[in-house]
């Protein structure tokens, strides 16, 4: 007895499914990218640094050390710049990856500018901060962590902004792959009200800290002191004149 579906187009289209090929008639499926062990969430630490953010009662103390690192074994550079003014009482840490940190000033600098030219005035710190928590969660801004301070209307702050967009304010926090160390020296210096030498003396003293056990940090430290009049940025290679 004949097959009545032979030679039809369903049988045809089973042909092509036992052969593997695609039905063309059919819609094409795409696929999520595999996860890897070795993700962006990984790379944070990875690249090495420590980074500190401290309220102080007059503005805020931000400190970096100096040092690039390739995977926290091999040191690439030795002078780096890893903390950038982005508002005009406001500056900001590159912790992560490199490329995705610089983009991700760039990209806050410009929405800054364009929010003072409608405006008239500069942003808040709870806005410049929830635009980069945005940021971070739905922009091409690979493995990043960095440490936002600034200071407006309400007073000193100081956010973490996490890789996923988590944005948290605190009286002072630690990014990078010497938080551990860094930490550990913070909780036994940090007091309620310091002045900006008191912040000052505390961070150097937590970068350093984390520079004698984190192989991805060392060689110096940069300082950023924020103030309602602006930010001023300093490095200090090897640690020299900074106290």
């Amino acid at each position: 007895m004949r097959d009545p579906s032979a030679g039809s187009e369903f049988s045809q289209n089973l042909q092509r499914h036992d052969a593997g090929i695609p039905d063309p008639t059919e819609p094409q499926i795409g696929s999520f990218p595999d996860e890897s062990p070795e993700g962006d969430q990984s790379k944070v630490a990875e690249t090495g640094t420590t980074t500190i953010g401290i309220t102080a009662e007059d503005g805020v103390i931000i400190a970096t050390d100096m040092r690039a690192s390739l995977g926290g074994r091999f040191v690439s550079n030795k002078t780096v710049q890893k903390v950038e003014q982005i508002h005009p009482t406001g500056a900001l840490t590159l912790v992560g990856s490199v490329g995705g940190a610089q983009s991700f000033i760039r990209s806050l600098r410009a929405e800054v500018d364009l929010f003072e030219a409608r405006r008239g005035e500069d942003m808040s710190m709870t806005a410049l901060s929830t635009l980069a928590g945005n940021f971070a969660r739905g922009g091409p801004f690979f493995a990043i962590n960095p440490i936002l301070g600034g200071v407006d209307e309400e007073g000193s702050h100081v956010y973490s902004i996490d890789p996923a967009g988590g944005v948290m304010e605190d009286d002072y926090t630690i990014t990078g792959s010497g938080l551990t160390v860094a930490y550990g020296t913070l909780e036994d210096r940090y007091e309620d009200g310091m002045s900006m030498e008191e912040a000052r003396s505390a961070a150097v003293a937590g970068v350093r800290a984390a520079a004698e056990r984190d192989t991805g940090s060392g060689n110096g430290v940069y300082i950023a002191e924020v103030t309602g009049e602006g930010v001023e940025i300093e490095g200090y290679p090897n640690f020299e004149g900074v106290e």
